[in-house]
């Protein structure tokens, strides 16, 4: 690519930090526990664990990939280069459509916090629209204002565990009770829910191309974002089992805002509600960035229209990418209602892990930041995580993937057509 098409390297570690905290720590924390707790009931502490493994093993490949080829599109470019164009196009075409469906119910969710219900969906597009214009005038706006919503969300969830530990309803017994119950099947279910959580490191590597010396930062940077998260997840996984316990924790719709007001505190549900209308914002904005880079990447391999490669001449964003997508996710929240949507996005982040996994495994001594057992290890639990997701969230997954491997298919015969004319 021309010096004119390519993004400027202006974020450092911090940024890069920020920037995958505020994808992992986002809205799913608020709402993961209970579809987790309903498939595993207290086995759901190990499914965190087993997410927990399968990230990390994720994460290690992802940073030895992005140390390799420091430029936008993350497992998109990495699948090209070393498995070949389709699995390339398939893990792009995965995280496009299931991030900008995340995207709309990140912006629903945002919504359902701050408002009452009739203004729910303007008040979403608002949110979009406003985040896209911070997107569209530079990485380092993005980063900033991550690293505010970050802390002030670290601070609600710091609350909600502080909250809850004084009520004096924490019981240490509910954290293995009816743990037996739920079965192996019900934990790996648990983990592929909670994966979802975990998945925003990805973020980081779609970046690449804007990050300061990116063969030392990226690597950095995904090791220590995961490793919070690991402790933050950890935590309030404990906090939350221990206070309302498998079943009430299964059957509650705001399960954070339960834990802080179990002793009774009920102003507390403002702030935890605050809190998760801020994380919907922080992860919206994470999510928006490291879709409208894998979309420009794609774009410059003519595997999405070739003018949304284009680079803003001043700001150096994929300025085009960031607008349609901003119109699409608006759609989307006057479309659908897409709260529901944590089993499709898990399954297109699995696949798009799976991929990222069997890249790292063809990479070569000299390229290796981390052992092979790791890589392969992360592609069998991508596979386990994905057969046990609920049978609606993989029959979705599969369409997609169809509508995508048609897309490509229809797009390469049409220009093989006019080449021959």
């Amino acid at each position: 690519m021309t010096g004119a098409d390519a993004l400027a390297r202006r974020l450092g570690l911090g940024d890069a930090v920020a920037i995958g905290l505020g994808s992992m720590i986002g809205a799913g924390v608020f709402a993961v526990w209970a579809p987790a707790a309903q498939a595993a009931g207290a086995g759901l502490l190990t499914g965190l664990v087993l997410a927990a493994v399968v990230a990390f093993c994720n994460a290690t490949s992802s940073a030895q990939l992005a140390a390799r080829y420091p430029t936008s599109g993350g497992t998109y470019v990495y699948g090209r280069e070393r498995l070949g164009e389709w699995p390339g196009f398939l893990a792009g075409w995965s995280f496009v459509i299931g991030k900008t469906a995340s995207c709309a119910a990140m912006a629903i969710t945002f919504a359902a916090y701050a408002v009452p219900p009739e203004w729910h969906k303007p008040v979403a597009a608002l949110a979009v629209a406003a985040l896209t214009a911070v997107s569209c005038f530079g990485v380092t706006r993005t980063a900033g204002v991550t690293r505010v919503i970050v802390a002030v969300v670290l601070a609600v969830l710091a609350f909600v565990v502080v909250a809850g530990l004084a009520s004096g309803d924490a019981d240490p017994s509910r954290l293995t009770d009816g743990w037996a119950d739920a079965g192996w099947y019900g934990v790996l279910q648990s983990a592929g829910l909670i994966f979802f959580a975990f998945a925003g490191y990805a973020r980081i590597a779609t970046m690449g191309e804007e990050v300061r010396e990116p063969q030392r930062t990226i690597p950095r940077a995904i090791v220590i974002a995961l490793s919070v998260t690991l402790v933050v997840y950890g935590v309030l996984g404990l906090a939350a089992l221990a206070v309302l316990g498998p079943d009430a924790l299964a059957r509650s719709i705001s399960p954070l805002a339960d834990v802080a007001s179990a002793g009774g505190w009920g102003w507390t549900a403002v702030v935890v509600g605050g809190g998760a209308a801020l994380a919907a914002l922080g992860a919206l904005l994470a999510l928006m960035a490291g879709v409208g880079r894998t979309a420009l990447a794609m774009a410059r391999n003519d595997d999405l229209p070739s003018w949304l490669a284009a680079v803003h001449p001043r700001y150096r964003v994929p300025h085009r990418a960031t607008i349609v997508l901003g119109v699409v996710v608006i759609a989307l929240v006057f479309a659908f209602d897409l709260r529901g949507a944590i089993g499709f996005s898990s399954f297109g982040v699995l696949l798009y892990y799976f991929i990222a996994n069997a890249s790292a495994v063809t990479q070569p001594r000299e390229d290796r930041r981390f052992p092979r057992w790791l890589a392969v290890a992360g592609m069998i639990g991508c596979l386990v995580l994905v057969a046990t997701l609920p049978l609606p969230s993989i029959v979705a997954g599969v369409a997609v993937l169809a509508v995508g491997v048609a897309y490509r298919v229809v797009v390469r015969l049409v220009r093989a057509r006019r080449a021959s004319a």
